[in-house]
């Protein structure tokens, strides 16, 4: 179960179409970048734009939306795991192999 914060939040999830990891913006959009995420500072906006996400995930454009704590700095949020700032930063891999 995953512990509950006060730190703001962002949401995000994977784009359906193509896997990429995509940020909930503040006009209900996805961005694949974080400096584009709206970030929320209670719960009741994170429980608001969850739902936002959610509904984009039954039109089957994202798959499995969550929010994220982040950070608030100069140039965007910043997510305070690890994971997610790999996430955030992109693939740590080529997504496609290169011929031999």
């Amino acid at each position: 179960m995953a512990r509950v914060t006060d730190a703001p939040k962002v949401v995000t999830a994977n784009r359906l179409q193509d896997g990429a990891v995509v940020w909930l913006t503040a006009a209900g959009t996805w961005s694949t970048r974080v400096a584009d995420a709206q970030v929320q500072t209670d719960a009741p906006l994170a429980e608001t734009a969850l739902g936002i996400a959610r509904a984009s995930a039954a039109r089957q454009e994202v798959v499995e939306p969550y929010a994220v704590d982040v950070v608030v700095e100069a140039t965007g949020p910043r997510p305070l795991k690890t994971r997610e700032w790999i996430r955030a930063a992109g693939p740590s891999i080529d997504a496609i192999p290169t011929a031999a």
